[in-house]
Parts: structure tokens; C-alpha cells; sequence
């Protein structure tokens, strides 16, 4: 097994006669580099030996050659894992010589999430620093506490509102693109919403209108498609993990292919919005302002370009890339698989889009006039379906911290230096806090109905003091962008659950994508 396990990592018959050796090999030089000693390793081995863990487990290899390769069928043991150790406060996997806890009753995410003290993201992050840098997702200490409190101002309500504005231009963009698929044959709507949530996050996190909705095939959205995959099979491989042999591999090179693209992407926005900012400092100084009473739509790029960290300094420019390329990952991706997944469920459940085609009616009547703040607080149930929709499919299906002190997690130890690793995925389906869990409900989030609920039981933006900063931006675009969709559109899905191939990668994504029929309303049926 573990030739065969080589040979498919580097993707040809090279390695086929290093066989068995080469993995211990690789693995021991893993070993080498990433255990500050051995002693470290014992020691967390025997504090937690009481712990249920999947085996066989082999000495520096872990569970690693166990795992699927795949994203999908990855994903699919994970699911098997949780339910063959759902009775037990936790689990571990040992991914060659990282310690890693699976998470996914309440009481125990509750130990993690709500503390100050475990706020540093998994060394699995690590394998993201090439692409995101040190960025809010996958910074620590006092750079994430820095750049926190310098970014939180960027989601103020009067910013906000600015933001909606760019999300009902786009919205109708996608409206046109959808309005040819009236009344024909099934088609995939994912890339769809995938490109208005881009040109989205560009113009509100760049100020930069690239059009992506006019351009189907987006080489940055194939290359973050590719990345994601990439990251998540070396995260699974710890014979890919030292940067000087993963080099030596073919994904390795497919990495450096795609960064590129990514990176390249980004310091052309970043630097013709800095030529921007000067040509329009010089126009000031020259005395040309704009007229009286015109204003500017401030981007998120903008506010970057002038801001300044704890000590009055000015942003890097390495230092704003990385800001921008997490916002335009985790400000795009993310969105973008919530408002889809929600198109799913409802044209999988007629009776709850007859109810928000309901509430849509009240508060919008016959116009097709932009969708304003004040509608979006109107539109409470289309928020619930929006809530359910992200606990039944959450954008980020795990994600994962590091102990720098030893916790105690329902009882049992668990030792610094482990990674803790959260399946959202299977938390939101506890069925003794969401009854008939695969079932699609969205009035498990009336206020009545939620009242006594578990706070940690339902964590899609993550929780306590690193919970998403964007999370009021994400949940905004969502109800714009449904509502729009949902005034013109009736929706019909095409494919049952068994049929989706879903894909736990960075994003929770249907591998064979979103199938839908659209009729326009009225003449849906009866309301």
C-alpha cells in the first residue's frame, strides 16, 4: 500500500521500486524537521494514548496513509469517522507526527472556541502562508490582535450600505445571465454565482470592476479551485510537507504555477489602485477636486493603502497583499457556496420558497427596484433559510487551532502542541440539538426555537474572539443576492443528495456542481 501511495503522489512510476523505505525515509525526515525533540512526541503520545483514535496508527507515519486523497472521498471518511466515534466527546488522527483532536459535540468545540488562550490557527495553516502570507485568516498573537482592531472599522453600517449598492449592480447582472436559462434545459449554476460573488469582492475589497460575470472561464477562480485542492493534499501528506521535497513532487510545481496566477492577479489590482490614490492626491494638490457634493465609494484596498498598525506605521506592501488575498479568497468562495447551496435546498423544498416568495411579495410588492438595508431587516425568513442552508452545507466544513498550553476537553488531556481540529460539518448535525438533522427547516432559526440552543452548537462563521470579521458583509451579499434572484425566479433542483459529490476542501463544494431549472414567477404554479 504504501508504494501505491507514493507512485499516486508524485503521479508516475518513478518512485515505484523506493516502495515502503522511501515513505520512512521521507517521513523520518519530516520527524526530523518538525519535532522540537523527541521527548515532545512521547509525551504527547502517552497523555493521549486514553483517547479513542482510528488505527491501524504506525510509529512517525500516523494515520496518514489511510487517509483518502481525494477531496470527496476524504471528506466522506471523515463523515464515517465522526459516526463511529459520535458517542465519545472527541477522536484523533495522528497525520504523521501532528497530533491532531476531532471535534464535534458542542461541550467540547466550547473549550476551543471560547477561550483567549487557543486562538492559534493549526500548523496545517502553514501550508496556506505561500498564498494568504500571515494575513487576518492565518495570523497570531499580536499581529492578528493588530490587524483586527485596524480592519473591524471596514465593516462600519455606513460602509456597509455602500457595499449593498455594488451587490444590487452585480445582482443584476447575474439576473440578466440567468434570464436565457427561463424555461429550458437543467443547468449548473454554481460558476455562476461563484463569478457575481468575485466581482463583488473586487469592487468592494479592490474598487476594481473586473468583470467576471462576462468572462466564464476566470483562470484566478480555476486557480483558487486548483489551490484549495492542492492545499488539502499536502495537508493530508506529511511526506509533502518540507517545502525543498514537496518542490521535488509535481504538485509541487502545479503550486508555483497557480500562485502565480493568484499573486499576479492581485499586485495588478493592488497597483493600479495605488496609481489611483496618487493620481488623485496630486488632482487635490492641484486644486481639481471633484464637485461639491459628489462621493466616492471608499474600497477595502483604499482604507489599507492609508492605514497604519499600533505604532503609527504604514501597511508593506507585502503586508497589504496579504490582507487583499484573504479577503478575495475568503470574501468570495465562501459567499458563493452559502448563496448556492441555498438555491439547492429551496428547489429541493417547494413549500419554503413559497413562504420566502411570500415574504418577498410583502415587502417589495411588484417593482424590481434595488434591494435597500431596511428591506433586509424585513426579510427575516429568507434570513432563517439562509441560517439553515449554512447548517446544513457550512461554506467552511472544518477548520483547526493549535494548543500552546494543555486543555482538558470533556475529561481527558489534551496536550500542547496538538492541533484541534473542528468538523462543523458534523457539529450542526447533532440530533439532539437539530432533530431530523439531514431534514431542511428553516424555522430552527425563528427567535422562539433557538431560545436554550447550545451557543457552539451552530459555529458557521466560527466562534468567541476569532469568529469571521466578515461575517455581517457575508450574510448581507447572501440575502441581496437570493432576494433579487428569488423576486424574478422559481427554482427547481435537479439532483438528490447522493448526487452531489460533495467535496470538503477549504470550501464545502458540490463536485458535480448545482444543477437548477428556472421558471419565472408567476408562472411558477400556485403561491
Amino acid at each position: 500500500m504504501a508504494t501505491e501511495v507514493i507512485q499516486d503522489a508524485v503521479g508516475g512510476p518513478q518512485l515505484l521500486y523506493w516502495g515502503a523505505g522511501v515513505i520512512t525515509l521521507l517521513m523520518t525526515v519530516v520527524a526530523l524537521c518538525f519535532l522540537p525533540s523527541l521527548r515532545d512526541y512521547w509525551r504527547q503520545w502517552w497523555v493521549m494514548k486514553p483517547i479513542p483514535g482510528v488505527s491501524p496508527c504506525l510509529p512517525v507515519l500516523g494515520n496518514a496513509l489511510l487517509l483518502e486523497r481525494d477531496g470527496q472521498g476524504f471528506f466522506k471518511q471523515l463523515q464515517t469517522y465522526v459516526e463511529e466515534f459520535r458517542s465519545w466527546p472527541l477522536f484523533k488522527l495522528w497525520l504523521g507526527p501532528l497530533p491532531v483532536m476531532v471535534l464535534y459535540h458542542p461541550d467540547s468545540v466550547e473549550v476551543i472556541l471560547n477561550s483567549s488562550k487557543h486562538i492559534e490557527k493549526s500548523y496545517l495553516y502553514h501550508f496556506l502562508h505561500p498564498w494568504l502570507g500571515t494575513g487576518l485568516l492565518t495570523s497570531t498573537g499580536d499581529k492578528w490582535r493588530s490587524r483586527r482592531k485596524m480592519i473591524t472599522p471596514t465593516f462600519h453600517f455606513a460602509i456597509l450600505n455602500d457595499f449593498l449598492e455594488v451587490m444590487n449592480e452585480q445582482g443584476s447582472i447575474l439576473l440578466e445571465k440567468l434570464e436565457k436559462h427561463v424555461d429550458k434545459e437543467p443547468f449548473d449554476i454554481f460558476l455562476d454565482v461563484t463569478l457575481c460573488a468575485l466581482d463583488i469582492i473586487c469592487e468592494t475589497a479592490m474598487g476594481k470592476n473586473v468583470g467576471a460575470q462576462e468572462n466564464k472561464d476566470s483562470e484566478y477562480v480555476r486557480a483558487i479551485y486548483r489551490m484549495s485542492d492542492l492545499i488539502q493534499q499536502r495537508q493530508k501528506c506529511p511526506w509533502l510537507w518540507p517545502d525543498f521535497l514537496y518542490m521535488l513532487f509535481k504538485e509541487g510545481r502545479e503550486h508555483e504555477r497557480n500562485l502565480k496566477i493568484l499573486h499576479n492577479f492581485t499586485d495588478t489590482v493592488i497597483a493600479e489602485k495605488a496609481a489611483e490614490l496618487e493620481n488623485t492626491k496630486q488632482t487635490t494638490h492641484d486644486g481639481n477636486c471633484e464637485e461639491k457634493g459628489s462621493r466616492k465609494r471608499l474600497a477595502f484596498l483604499d482604507m489599507l493603502l492609508s492605514a497604519t498598525d499600533d505604532e503609527g506605521n504604514k501597511l508593506s506592501y507585502k503586508d497589504i497583499r496579504e490582507e487583499v488575498d484573504t479577503f478575495m479568497f475568503e470574501g468570495h468562495d465562501t459567499t458563493a457556496a452559502a448563496m448556492n447551496w441555498a438555491l439547492y435546498l429551496l428547489g429541493r423544498n417547494p413549500e419554503a420558497q413559497k413562504k420566502v416568495h411570500r415574504e418577498l411579495d410583502e415587502v417589495f410588492g411588484n417593482t424590481e427596484r434595488p434591494v435597500t438595508m431596511d428591506d433586509l431587516k424585513k426579510l427575516r425568513y429568507l434570513e432563517c433559510v439562509a441560517k439553515e442552508a449554512l447548517r446544513l452545507f457550512p461554506s467552511v466544513p472544518l477548520f483547526a487551532r493549535t494548543l500552546r498550553e494543555d486543555c482538558y476537553i470533556r475529561g481527558y488531556q489534551v496536550p500542547k502542541g496538538a492541533s484541534v481540529l473542528v468538523i462543523t460539518y458534523a457539529l450542526h448535525r447533532d440530533p439532539e440539538i437539530f432533530p431530523d438533522p439531514e431534514e431542511f427547516r428553516p424555522e430552527r432559526f425563528f427567535p422562539e426555537n433557538c431560545k436554550g440552543r447550545h451557543p457552539y452548537a451552530y459555529v458557521p462563521f466560527s466562534a468567541g474572539p476569532r469568529n469571521c470579521i466578515g461575517q455581517r458583509f457575508a450574510q448581507m451579499e447572501e440575502k441581496a443576492i437570493l432576494a433579487l434572484i428569488l423576486r424574478r425566479f422559481w427554482v427547481e433542483s435537479c439532483h438528490k443528495p447522493e448526487e452531489l459529490g460533495i467535496t470538503g476542501e477549504l470550501i464545502l463544494r458540490p463536485s458535480n456542481g448545482i444543477w437548477i431549472k428556472l421558471k419565472r414567477r408567476p408562472e411558477a404554479g400556485p403561491e
